[in-house]
């Protein structure tokens, strides 16, 4: 199948392009420099120069192709929907797999599915209105499926090194907010970027959290990332207030404590995690 992919030489993007291309689809990905598109060339994506807010660029791609996979980050819910239209246009009846985020649900209080109701930090609040009326599109005769990836893990670990490893290291201590007896709802990169080849398949309207299963409190998540860092033990307690300071309005979203289920993309599209050791690997810095 023919693939255009957004955010293609981000974190997630390189480990999509790697798994699509592993499971004999071809990409073409959007690359707004050369250094992106050097990225995804060396992947064996061909390049397709923009930016998000090239709406004609984006329309164009996803008209030559078969399926899209949005993940680049949009700046305000307004830049996303735009793109989303314009991305949305293009495929017509072709799948169109858009990305959201766990975060959406807030605090869970226990495990919970897709079912759960919203209650998002305002860091991800324009996320509703987005994915509304990306899944309206089935009701007209898309195919709109929507991604929720939890917190990444592996590889570069990106949030997680810009707000825990790399301050950590720099103080002493690894961060953690609270007493960390909050719950992340981990997911491996190499995991996530499966369960986008296997949206591809999936019916129209639908929604899936792409989570580990396994959600270890943040206090253990610092500790591991502790060892890995060669703080073994060196946790620094921040308040939210604190963390608020730091991190910027992300600490709100780290706060949370969430617990989810990958049930529904096992049983719908038989994806199942591979990775259901975060904290070894968070140890192990990889």
């Amino acid at each position: 199948m023919k693939i255009f992919l957004t955010g293609g030489s981000g974190y997630l993007g390189k480990a999509t392009i790697s798994a699509l291309t592993h499971h004999g689809h071809t990409v073409e990905a959007l690359a707004r420099n050369d250094r992106a598109a050097d990225i995804v060339s060396s992947l064996g994506a061909t390049p397709v120069r923009g930016g998000l807010g090239d709406l004609g660029v984006l329309n164009a791609a996803a008209a030559r192709a078969e399926a899209v996979v949005h993940l680049a980050q949009a700046e305000t819910g307004e830049e996303d929907l735009a793109a989303a239209t314009a991305l949305q246009d293009g495929i017509g009846h072709g799948t169109y797999v858009h990305t959201g985020g766990t975060w959406v649900y807030g605090d869970t209080d226990g495990v919970v599915d897709e079912t759960a109701p919203w209650n998002p930090p305002s860091l991800v609040a324009w996320r509703k209105p987005v994915e509304e009326t990306v899944l309206r599109r089935a009701q007209q005769g898309g195919r709109p499926v929507v991604v929720r990836p939890g917190l990444l893990y592996g590889g570069e670990n990106r949030l997680i090194d810009i707000f825990y490893t790399t301050p950590g290291k720099e103080a002493g201590a690894i961060p953690c907010i609270g007493d960390g007896a909050n719950h992340w709802a981990l997911v491996h990169v190499d995991d996530i970027a499966e369960l986008y080849v296997a949206a591809l398949k999936a019916e129209p309207g639908s929604v899936y959290v792409g989570v580990g299963g396994v959600n270890p409190t943040a206090m253990e998540c610092s500790l591991a990332v502790a060892r890995s860092a060669g703080l073994d033990g060196k946790v620094a307690s921040l308040t939210l207030e604190q963390a608020r300071e730091q991190m910027g309005p992300i600490a709100d979203a780290f706060a949370l404590d969430q617990q989810l289920t990958p049930a529904r993309a096992e049983a719908e599209l038989g994806w199942t995690p591979a990775h259901t050791d975060p904290l070894a690997v968070l140890a192990g810095g990889r």
